[in-house]
C-alpha cells in the first residue's frame, strides 16, 4: 500500500493550511519532516523542515497510529500556514520523502476499504460538504452517523435468519415446512416490506434534498415566464421586457423552497419564427422539457392559444398549466376544478400556492426529524430489494422453495449494495471520484 498526501483545505490564501499524509511510509516521513515521531493523538508543536533541515513553516503535527485513524492507517495532519507557498513547499517536501499525491476521495475509500466506514456513509462525507441547506447538511450528518446504514444492517439481518430457515428446508426437503410456519414467514416477509417503505419514504426526502426538483417554463413568448422565474428566485434573475422574444435561450436557476433546491429552466418562448437564434432558443426548449421533473405551461389569462400543447406534443411528465396576469384580467388567485392556477408573477398574488403545490408535488417535509440523505443508486437498490420482497411474498402461496430463497437473497444482495458489503470496483471509482482533494 503506497502513502498518499494532499491539502485538506481549500487551494489559495488562508490563515491555516491542512496537509494530511496516510500510509505505512508516515512514521519514516514525520521522523525526517519533523525530526521525531509525534506522541499519538496530541498535538504538537513542530518546525517543518525538508530534506535538508531547512525551515520551511512551523505549525502543529498530530499523529494517529493504526488502526486508530480515519483511514485505518497511520495518519500525520500537518496545520501550517496557509499561503499558497508555504503549502505547495511542505507537499513538495512529503512527496520528495516517498508519498504520492493522492487521487480526490483516496482517503475516504481507504477509510471504506479498511472496515471504517461503510459506503454509505462515505457518500455521505461528500454530500455533507455540498450541502446547500441547513436540513441537507442534517441530513448528510445523519447518514454519515450511521442511522441510514443501521437500518440497512437491520433489514439485512431479517433476510439472513429468514434465508437461513428457508435454505436449511431445501437441504432437509424430507421435512415439509409446516403450515403454521409458513404463516410466520409470510408475516416475516410482509414486515419487512413495511420497514423497507419507511426507508425508501425517508431515502426519497432525503435524495430529494440533495438533488431538488427540476421545473421547466414552457409558454409563447410574453407570457411571464421569466417574471415567474424572478418571483419564485426573489430577485432579477432573467430580463423582463414587454418585447416578444427576449428570452432566446434557456435561462437555468436554482433557488431554495424549504432546505430543498429547485432548479428552474425559464426557456424561449414558442411561436413560428423566422429568427435563426430565436429558433434554436425553441429547439433548446423543446430538449430542457425531456430533462424536466415537471412542466409548467403558463398562458396570459386574457388570451392564450388553446393548441399549444398539440402543438409542442404533450410532455411525458407531471403537467401544470398556470394562467398568469390576472392583475389585468380580474381573475382571483387560485385552482379552478381543472387543476388550472390562477396567480400574478407581478404582483405575487398565487404565488404561495405556488409554492405549496411544488412541495406537494415533491412530497416535500419540513420536519427532517429521521431523514437521511440519500442517491439515486441508493433508491434504485432499495427499490429492486422491494420488486424482490413482493416477489418473494407471491411464492409464499407455492411450493417453489428454491424460488423463494433466490428471490430473498437477491434482495439481500440490493440492500448489501448500498452499504458497499456488495459492490464493484467500477462503482467504486464512480462514487470516490467526485469528491474533492484531501477527502
Amino acid at each position: 500500500m503506497t502513502t498518499i498526501t494532499a491539502l485538506a483545505t481549500p487551494s489559495g490564501r488562508g490563515g491555516i493550511g491542512v496537509i494530511r499524509i496516510s500510509g505505512p511510509k508516515v512514521a519514516e516521513i514525520a521522523q525526517s519532516l519533523l525530526g521525531r515521531l509525534p506522541q499519538p493523538r496530541y498535538a504538537t508543536f513542530s518546525n517543518f523542515l525538508n530534506s535538508d533541515g531547512e525551515l520551511l513553516d512551523q505549525g502543529i503535527a498530530l499523529y494517529f497510529p493504526a488502526p486508530h485513524s480515519f483511514t485505518g492507517e497511520d495518519v500525520l495532519e500537518l496545520q501550517g500556514h496557509g499561503g499558497p507557498i508555504v503549502m505547495d513547499l511542505l507537499l513538495n517536501a512529503i512527496l520528495k520523502l516517498g508519498a504520492r499525491l493522492a487521487r480526490p476521495g483516496e482517503f475516504s475509500e481507504r477509510a471504506f476499504l479498511n472496515g471504517k466506514i461503510d459506503l454509505a456513509q462515505a457518500e455521505a462525507i461528500a454530500d455533507l460538504i455540498d450541502s446547500s441547506s441547513q436540513q441537507a447538511a442534517t441530513c448528510a450528518l445523519r447518514s454519515l452517523q450511521g442511522e441510514f446504514s443501521a437500518q440497512i444492517h437491520a433489514l439485512v439481518d431479517q433476510l439472513i435468519w429468514l434465508r437461513t430457515y428457508i435454505e436449511a428446508s431445501i437441504d432437509f426437503a424430507d421435512e415439509e415446512i409446516e403450515h403454521s410456519t409458513n404463516e410466520q414467514i409470510i408475516v416475516k416477509i410482509e414486515t419487512m416490506l413495511l420497514e423497507l417503505e419507511k426507508i425508501l419514504e425517508k431515502a426519497q426526502q432525503g435524495y430529494l434534498l440533495k438533488e431538488g426538483m427540476h421545473i421547466v417554463l414552457i409558454g409563447e413568448p410574453n407570457v411571464g415566464k421569466s417574471s415567474l422565474l424572478n418571483s419564485l428566485a426573489g430577485r432579477e434573475t432573467a430580463i423582463v421586457t414587454a418585447i416578444p422574444g427576449t428570452t432566446r435561450d434557456i435561462i437555468r436557476d436554482q433557488i431554495q423552497l424549504d432546505g430543498m433546491p429547485l432548479h428552474i429552466i425559464d426557456t424561449a418562448g414558442l411561436r413560428e419564427t423566422n429568427d435563426l437564434v430565436e429558433m434554436e432558443g425553441i429547439r433548446r426548449t423543446k430538449l430542457a422539457i425531456n430533462e424536466a421533473d415537471l412542466v409548467i405551461l403558463l398562458q396570459d389569462d386574457r388570451v392564450f392559444n388553446q393548441d399549444l400543447l398539440s402543438e409542442i406534443d404533450k410532455p411525458d411528465k407531471p403537467l401544470l398549466i398556470i394562467r398568469n396576469k390576472i392583475d389585468l384580467s380580474g381573475h382571483p388567485a387560485g385552482f379552478d376544478p381543472e387543476g388550472i392556477l390562477y396567480l400574478s408573477a407581478k404582483t405575487g398574488d398565487g404565488i404561495p400556492l405556488l409554492k405549496t403545490y411544488l412541495k406537494k408535488q415533491m412530497g416535500l417535509q419540513s420536519n427532517t426529524e429521521g431523514q437521511f440523505m440519500a442517491r439515486r443508486r441508493h433508491l434504485e437498490a432499495l427499490q429492486n430489494a422491494k420488486m424482490a420482497l413482493t416477489t418473494a411474498l407471491t411464492l409464499t402461496h407455492t411450493y417453489h422453495t428454491e424460488l423463494l430463497a433466490e428471490e430473498l437473497r437477491q434482495a439481500q444482495q440490493h440492500l448489501s449494495e448500498i452499504t458497499g458489503e456488495f459492490t464493484t470496483d467500477d462503482l467504486l471509482g464512480e462514487i470516490f471520484s467526485s469528491f474533492c482533494l484531501g477527502k
